[in-house]
């Protein structure tokens, strides 16, 4: 019998080749055409913070290079010292370890993931720490959380986040993550004990975690003495609050309901966060901010975000809010909706992009069609192609011309996966030139801080691993769908007791009408952009006031951040743009005030969460009054409403109580004088 023919090697690719194949570290991967890092360093920079300790998992070496060559390592930089650790850290358990041990934290810092989009103002999150810090040293750490909604679309689809808050001292009492599905039901657990302690609990489903955290050198020593913990959340947190009576420590939470922050850790969040910034939500975290050096983005009134350098085919239409890199050229009779090209990508005729994210140099070739999906750099998309939605395609992947991508693939280059699938993988080829593999989206877990999926999002080596602590999750890959945009939950504060029937219309105007208040805009401009959006969808007067109100409270409390005073910035405001205001008030002339009344209590829903909101509902009512934007007769017919007296409406009615009797003592002289010269 012959010898067997030795078995031929597999051909192994240098790792740099490998690299440059393989997608890049996710703080890495372009967030409307920018880096997600740079915005988690740029909200840092805005807080004040001048020392930064960076932690990497898997990609450090690619993390490293980039922040070395950024603007952040410069002399202009406002750090004063980056510094990158490339450990072997598995969790954020080990990284607070490794940062334990290297005793360079003495006082308080700040613990974010790296995957954190934010505009808040930080300093009132740390000045709150700090007082409570004064008054109890058992207060080791503030959590910063976000009102937004228990269906809010930043908030994971497979368990709900449950806060339990002792609501006088916003002390967190107990954590716990409840299955959307599964034998544990809607049910958590709670200890006995807090309800012979805390006469007076809340349970939270409607806040999202924004793993932004103020800890005292207390949190380091806690990780160190208990070396099973591993993730923030489901261990430590939930871990301390529990031993509550052994270690004494407390946990406090700030809860903010005016201001954007929210994690990509997901590529549903990715998609929903992606939507934020374009809407922007996140200003001045905004493409046209231009963050990056050499980015030249402009913002136009049709709602799209350029760079220069773009060429637009015949009959070809760009619509909804779209990025547009530098050196991108779109074919005739392409429509892309809602979608962000990246550089010099190249669209051939008749072809559809929508709700889609294509990175740089990315081809999609003549009639292919691609919805809700993510074409990562280099990648080329073959003649009559269909991409179905939530389907991602990886690094330099080549799809043959008619070929269909079904819904939730991932197709990555064969010659990455073949080495290190594990067994179950679906390795089936779809075109012998494709290059390429087809696997579906699994599910992990789903347990927090697991960060980890099988998925493109990650080097050869990392693509099977279940301890990387910077990839993305894949138990919530669902895009939002842009046919069905009116179903999401808001991002202004309001009360349940309100219906939205037009909520595209809502996000849309507010975010239009802030745009054109922090710009300093004309009123006649804000009013013409708002009569555009009003005939667009057919939205009420209800709406339309409901989204001035919003606007305006939300430019107050940007004023009041930059230090103005509550009062100034009020009247600054009602003063500049009375007359958008008077533009949304039809009822001068009758007796009834239906539309006052309905201004006001826009007002009051506005600000019945906000921390001043007593006192800024007592000035906008007197500023409303001086400039004769609500009449006396539209006050007091507000004020005994039974809407503005109900549940929380009626926690911030007590300091505008002087106004109100002032102005019903001065009715009662007149009607007196009039009764006397009667007489």
């Amino acid at each position: 019998m012959p010898p067997k023919p030795p078995k031929a090697k597999s051909k192994v690719k240098p790792v740099e080749e490998q690299r440059q194949e393989s997608l890049q570290a996710v703080c890495l991967i372009p967030l409307a055409n920018t880096p997600l890092i740079e915005y988690t360093l740029e909200f840092l920079a805005h807080a004040g913070v001048e020392e930064i300790f960076l932690y990497c998992g898997s990609h450090s070496e690619q993390v490293e290079n980039y922040v070395n060559a950024s603007r952040w390592k410069l002399p202009s930089s406002p750090f004063k010292n980056l510094v990158i650790f490339r450990s072997d850290v598995a969790s954020a358990g080990d990284a607070m370890r490794d940062l334990d041990n290297r005793d360079l934290i003495t006082g308080d810092f700040i613990l974010v993931s790296g995957d954190v989009v934010a505009n808040m103002a930080l300093e009132p999150a740390l000045a709150h720490h700090r007082r409570r810090r004064e008054k109890d040293k058992s207060a080791i750490m503030t959590m910063v959380l976000r009102e937004a909604g228990m269906h809010h679309r930043t908030q994971p689809t497979s368990y709900k986040p449950v806060f339990v808050l002792n609501p006088t001292t916003n002390r967190c009492l107990h954590y716990e993550e409840m299955r959307s599905s599964g034998s544990q039901g809607r049910h958590i657990t709670l200890e006995p004990d807090l309800f012979s302690m805390h006469p007076e609990m809340e349970v939270r489903e409607d806040l999202v975690d924004c793993h932004i955290d103020i800890c005292t050198p207390d949190v380091l020593g806690l990780w160190s003495d208990n070396f099973d913990y591993q993730s923030l959340r489901t261990s430590f947190l939930f871990g301390v609050l529990k031993d509550y009576e052994l270690n004494g420590k407390t946990i406090h939470t700030h809860i903010l309901n005016d201001a954007y922050a929210a994690r990509v850790r997901s590529l549903r969040a990715y998609d929903a966060i992606s939507k934020d910034i374009t809407g922007r939500w996140t200003y001045p975290l905004c493409p046209d901010s231009n963050h990056l050096p050499g980015q030249h983005y402009r913002y136009n009134r049709n709602g799209t975000y350029q760079e220069s350098g773009i060429t637009i085919g015949k009959n070809s239409q760009v619509k909804g809010r779209c990025v547009l890199g530098q050196g991108t050229a779109i074919g005739e009779g392409v429509t892309v909706i809602e979608s962000s090209l990246g550089r010099n990508c190249h669209i051939g005729r008749g072809a559809k992009i929508e709700g889609s994210y294509l990175w740089d140099n990315v081809i999609v070739s003549d009639g292919s069609t691609i919805r809700q999906g993510i074409v990562a750099e280099g990648a080329v998309v073959g003649k009559g192609c269909t991409i179905a939605p939530r389907a991602m395609i990886s690094y330099n992947v080549r799809i043959p011309d008619n070929t269909l991508i079904s819904a939730s693939k991932k197709i990555t280059r064969s010659n990455l996966v073949t080495e290190s699938v594990t067994e179950g993988t679906d390795t089936t080829l779809i075109g012998e030139e494709s290059g390429s593999n087809e696997k579906t989206a699994d599910s992990d877990d789903n347990s927090d801080e697991s960060d980890s999926f099988n998925t493109m999002f990650q080097n050869p080596q990392a693509l099977v691993s279940d301890s990387s602590v910077s990839t993305l999750r894949s138990d919530e890959c669902e895009f939002e769908q842009t046919e069905d945009r009116a179903r999401r939950a808001s991002f202004v504060s309001e009360t349940s007791e309100e219906a939205v029937p037009n909520r595209d219309f809502h996000v849309e105007a507010t975010a239009s009408i802030l745009d054109g208040l922090q710009k300093d805009d004309l009123p006649e401009n804000i009013n013409l952009e708002l009569t555009a959006f009003r005939m667009t969808v057919d939205a009420s007067q209800h709406e339309i006031r409901r989204a001035v109100v919003a606007a305006f409270i939300k430019r107050i409390a940007n004023l009041e951040e930059s230090g103005m005073g509550a009062r100034e910035a009020v009247h600054r405001v009602f003063s500049k743009y009375r007359n958008v205001v008077e533009r949304v008030i039809f009822d001068k002339d009758t007796r009834e005030k239906p539309d006052q009344v309905d201004f006001m209590l826009c007002v009051q829903r506005e600000l019945v969460r906000r921390g001043n909101g007593e006192s800024l509902l007592l000035f906008v009512a007197k500023e409303a009054y001086d400039l004769e934007m609500i009449e006396e007769d539209g006050i007091l017919q507000w004020w005994p409403d039974i809407r503005s007296r109900h549940g929380n409406m009626a926690s911030i009615r007590g300091l505008t109580q002087q106004f109100i009797t002032f102005l019903q003592e001065a009715e009662e002289d007149e009607e007196s004088d009039e009764d006397g010269d009667a007489a």
